[in-house]
């Protein structure tokens, strides 16, 4: 069974046709998106000129039966102190909201569908393969 957690990147790629990400969601059992994701979506979102169209259509997206949103609490914040002081004790660093996407992923044992490569530094972190990463 697949269970994916999505990066923001996934989503806009999903958004944009990308057939290697809609292929991706196509076969996956359940997607989750969480809430660092769902605020990267939103700030994008005011940034841009289609603020109405992009959340109706992320609404649309959230009500599918195979997508499910998962909060942050307490366990999100012990699988984020982890992967922080990993990344420190190996010279790594990743962005903040990457953390909480891959402590989210952990905490709920999901695989993460992202294009980023700098998730890979990440112990613990199932990370999908199929994706092509980009360098940070």
């Amino acid at each position: 069974m697949k269970q994916l957690l999505i990066d923001t990147n996934v989503y806009v790629a999903f958004k944009r046709n990308d057939s290697k990400v809609i292929e991706l969601l196509q076969q996956a059992d359940s997607i989750a998106i969480n809430t660092v994701v769902l605020g990267e979506l939103l700030a994008g979102f005011k940034g841009g000129l289609r603020e109405t169209v992009n959340r109706a259509e992320l609404d649309q997206f959230l009500d599918s039966p195979r997508v499910e949103f998962l909060v942050l609490d307490e366990s999100s914040a012990d699988f984020f102190a982890l992967v922080f002081n990993n990344l420190k004790q190996i010279g790594k660093p990743v962005p903040t909201n990457d953390i909480w996407i891959a402590a989210s992923a952990m905490q709920y044992g999901r695989t993460l569908a992202t294009l980023d490569s700098h998730f890979s530094h990440i112990t613990g972190l199932s990370l999908h393969p199929s994706l092509e990463r980009i360098q940070p």
